[in-house]
Order: structure tokens, then sequence, then C-alpha cells
């Protein structure tokens, strides 16, 4: 057995005074894509925000590559190969879109970094807006450029929260061929997506958060089997 891209054991995990995962255990296998399932405020977002180091303190075991990283600042977690990215998205206004791409430092990972041409040809939309200032860009399209800025870091393993969220089905369609194209190249995905049709056609296994805990966890196939405990716990 390879050792897992990802392997979180009994996390805990605060904001402030606020207990927000309880004993989150969850195993990655590097090259899957797993998609983390709950409502709102179930603690989907908390528990990527827990695996970089942004939330406050943190207890329990992250492994990365078999790493511990539970002790670690978040500009070594990234190093690591991690690469996040957040709802908010994050792109520098002043800055055209090209500029965004090439922003971020290359990572000292085994993973080649894409070439901003790769990200073109993966992104035609960015190629045409190369110039266009970061936040002239419509919603799709910094979603397409977050996760093309990431891609160029050299990040092997990324967490991608929400991306498909307030987005036109066209662009949506872009999203989904992407995933499958970084799967084929090997990348190892997790994400955090509340649109279950996007979601559920590209993950190779599921987890269901419910107040800060793992409250299940199944493959694509066993997927069909289980969509009355989805429709229960979800509303899907």
């Amino acid at each position: 057995m390879n050792t897992p891209a990802l392997e979180i054991q009994g996390l805990q995990a605060w904001y402030g005074e606020s207990h927000v995962l309880h004993g989150v255990d969850m195993v990655v296998q590097p090259g899957e894509v797993v998609t983390l399932l709950g409502r709102n405020g179930a603690g989907r977002t908390s528990t990527l925000r827990a695996i970089m180091g942004l939330t406050g303190s943190r207890q329990g075991s992250i492994k990365v590559y078999g790493q511990e990283t539970i002790g670690l600042p978040t500009h070594r977690i990234a190093h690591l190969g991690l690469g996040y990215c957040p709802e908010e998205r994050g792109i520098f206004s002043s800055l055209s879109c090209e500029e965004n791409l090439l922003l971020p430092p290359q990572l000292k990972t085994n993973q080649a970094s894409m070439s901003v041409e790769e990200i073109y040809a993966m992104f035609p939309n960015l190629a045409e807006r190369k110039n266009s200032q970061g936040t002239r860009l419509s919603g799709g399209e910094q979603q397409m450029l977050a996760v093309g800025r990431i891609l160029r870091t050299g990040a092997k393993l990324l967490l991608l929260d929400e991306i498909s969220e307030g987005l036109a089905p066209v662009i949506v369609q872009a999203l989904a061929r992407m995933i499958i194209m970084l799967r084929e190249k090997g990348f190892t995905v997790v994400m955090v997506e509340q649109n279950f049709r996007f979601a559920a056609p590209l993950a190779d296994r599921f987890y269901v958060m419910e107040h800060g805990r793992m409250v299940e966890h199944f493959t694509a196939k066993e997927l069909q089997a289980k969509m009355p405990v989805l429709t229960e716990l979800l509303g899907v």
C-alpha cells in the first residue's frame, strides 16, 4: 500500500473558544478525488483550513505524504506540496490575470509545475483575458485563475473549496473536465462541494460530515445504495 497523500486521525480544531472539529478521521490515497459532503456549518471548510494550519489551535494528527504536520506553520505545510483554493478565491485585483498566475513561488516537490501555456490550454478563457485586471474577470474566470495559480506552484495535493458555487453551467462543466484531467495527470484532489450533481460523477470516494465529525464514508460504487442516507443527511 502506498503512503497516503493525506492521513488525518483524531483531528480537533478551534477558532478561538469555538470548538469546530471533534475527532475527524480521514484517509486520501495518491491520485484520488475525494469529496467532503455536508450541510453548511458541518465542518467541511474548517477541515480544509485545519489541514493548512489556518484554524486556531489544532490537536490530533495530520500526515501529508507520511510527514506529521500538526505542529508546522502554514508555509511549511504548503511546501510539502499542498495547494489550497479557498471559497473567496483571493485574486489580486491590481494585478492582471497573467500576473496573478505568475505570482506564487514554485514549490520544491517532485510534481512538475504546470506552465502558463498548459494552464491556458486547460482554460482558454484565461488566455483571452491574460491582460485584464483580476477584478474585471467574471466569477468563473476568477475561479479558473485561482485553480490555475495553484497548479503553477507544483502542488500535487489540491484542496478545493466550493469551486462550482454560483457559476454558470458551462463554467461548471469546464471545471469538471479540469478535475478529470488532473486525476489523469496523477494529482490528488480533496473537494468541499455543495453542488452534489457536480461532485457525484467526479469523486472516487465520499466523506459526509455533520457537527464537526465524519458520519459516513463510502466509495463511488456505493453511491447509489447510499442515496437514502444522503437524502436524509443533506437533503439532496
